[in-house]
């Protein structure tokens, strides 16, 4: 563990010294808060990206990027906002990848990037509302649609012949996007919700909660929370009681800390997070043995390509300006072109400055449709002798 801390905090160190000449990212995640176990994971992923086109020469004739990290909380807005407008203001970042949950990411969107006119590309925000949000070209996102999620563990679900459930979700915009999106596509393949019900992150006690989801009913509980949080204190509160003994896991819930902190009670529960088969999440693995996290935590994928895509974006542009660059990323992400994959990045600028074109698949298999969203593959997960194994790609 201390090999992999050290690593880690090299590869920040890395990607985050900055001079003035440098072209700056925000890394703009929930360092603390309901998903800080993933936020390092993250955060490695895109320095990782920094940090290799460094060694390639970086971009624009030979300059140098720089990640600068801010911290969202994942549910605070105050300090998002803040975060963001001291990164834009006296970082003088370029670009912003995050933020990281959905809520507090439709914040920095609308009080800070839209009017100061900076790209944000987002590698974890899922909320269906971020789809139609009047964001003035300017947001992007590598994580799915929360709406795509609910159409799969619904599929899940009916697969697994579970005809009834009671659904729980933390009360922000993520937690309400998610519940409804599945509710509406379980129902439509015939199951049935017994009840759909909020709960509060940072609570002490979830019995009256978990009492009240019994007394629904259904065969099994969908929690759509946070593994670090509320859905955590929702799981063992059921356990305790004897209320709920297997439990629906979506991409909130997915990570290493759930299993380590619920322990074996959690075996036999399954859900699904964002992700992809084949070469890219195959290199994400390798690359993050080699430089000290894990490549294939949730999100850490969609971090590499967030940074990825605004470098890549700015060399086809000839500018890091987000006026001048933004409208480059959906090319760069896209066909036509010769495909990119991690540890491509090199090649990648490259092609470009020939003036020849590319199609960025990354490590999150990288297909991004109408403004700016990702179309999104999901693995499904389950937890097998106290670790997330994936079991199929949906």
């Amino acid at each position: 563990m201390k090999k992999m801390l050290m690593a880690t905090a090299a590869t920040a160190l890395l990607a985050g010294t900055a001079s003035a000449d440098d072209v700056k990212l925000g890394i703009l995640i929930g360092f603390t808060g309901p998903i800080e176990s993933l936020a390092t994971h993250m955060g490695a992923g895109a320095e990782l990206a920094i940090s290799e086109v460094n060694a390639a020469g970086g971009i624009l004739d030979g300059t140098n990027v720089a990640g600068v990290r801010a911290d969202t909380g994942c549910i605070d807005n105050g300090l998002s906002t803040s975060n963001a407008e001291r990164l834009i203001s006296a970082e003088g970042v370029s670009g912003l990848i995050g933020g990281d949950c959905s809520g507090v990411t439709g914040a920095i969107l609308q009080n800070v990037a839209i009017p100061n006119g900076m790209v944000m590309i987002s590698p974890s925000a899922t909320s269906p509302a971020l789809s139609t949000v009047e964001d003035q070209g300017l947001f992007f996102r590598t994580a799915p649609s929360d709406a795509r999620e609910g159409q799969v563990m619904a599929e899940i679900l009916m697969d697994r012949g579970f005809q009834s459930v009671a659904l729980t979700y933390t009360n922000n915009d993520y937690g309400k996007g998610l519940a409804d999106a599945f509710q509406a596509a379980y129902e439509a393949a015939g199951g049935s919700v017994t009840i759909n019900a909020a709960h509060e992150d940072g609570k002490a006690d979830y019995s009256a909660e978990v009492g009240a989801l019994a007394s629904a009913g259904g065969d099994i509980l969908v929690v759509a929370g946070y593994l670090d949080q509320g859905g955590l204190g929702i799981i063992n509160a059921s356990l305790d009681s004897g209320a709920f003994e297997q439990f629906v896991l979506p991409g909130g819930m997915i990570g290493d800390s759930l299993p380590e902190n619920v322990g074996p009670d959690l075996n036999g529960s399954f859900g699904q997070i964002a992700g992809a088969p084949g070469r890219g999440s195959e290199t994400m693995a390798a690359f993050g043995e080699e430089h000290g996290f894990e490549g294939t935590s949730p999100y850490a994928p969609e971090s590499y390509d967030a940074a990825a895509l605004f470098m890549l974006a700015m060399e086809a542009s000839g500018s890091s300006d987000p006026a001048d660059y933004v409208g480059e990323i959906l090319n760069v992400a896209n066909a036509p072109g010769e495909e990119i994959y991690p540890g491509e990045l090199a090649k990648a600028l490259d092609i470009l400055r020939a003036g020849g074109e590319i199609d960025y698949v990354g490590g999150s298999a990288v297909e991004l449709i109408g403004g700016g969203e990702s179309a999104g593959s999901y693995r499904e997960i389950e937890v097998q002798d106290g670790a997330n194994t994936t079991v199929r790609f949906r």
